[in-house]
């Protein structure tokens, strides 16, 4: 079978085609919200990552650095969004800001990052813990 160059760039488009059409059907899309999404809705203060009071001494993909604050903040919509401030090895304080969307499921919540990963917590009371990059963080309301 003899192929042409017409015919090799059709289907190297198709196959492209095909590969979006799963790619984008994988995407995570924002939840609808649900009544129990209240029981957990409100701004809750960073106490500790790792065990470690804040502010706390860390280390980060082998760097130290400082948390000094942080925030998480869940919305009966759906979405969240987390703040931290911290001191990296360059001694200026940063403050970081990263929104995603969630889904409830009992204490569960599963958190679809803005342009990362996924991440799991769970809420107990006023108590808000997830892990997230290697490192436990607790919130409380």
């Amino acid at each position: 079978m003899r192929f042409s160059l017409g015919r090799f760039v059709l289907l190297s488009l198709a196959s492209l085609a095909l590969l979006c059409t799963v790619a984008c059907r994988a995407a995570p899309r924002p939840p609808q919200p649900t009544p129990d999404m209240a029981e957990v809705a409100g701004t809750y203060a960073l106490v500790s990552v790792d065990g470690r009071p804040v502010p706390a001494m860390v280390s980060h993909e082998g760097a130290a650095l400082e948390v000094r604050s942080g925030s998480f903040n869940i919305g009966i919509d759906g979405r969240c969004s987390t703040t931290t401030v911290f001191v990296p090895p360059s001694g200026r304080e940063v403050a970081r800001e990263v929104r995603a969307v969630y889904a409830k499921d009992g204490s569960r919540l599963t958190i679809w990052w803005d342009g990362a990963g996924t991440t799991t917590g769970t809420v107990d009371g006023t108590t808000f813990t997830m892990v997230n990059e290697g490192m436990e963080f607790v919130y409380r309301r």
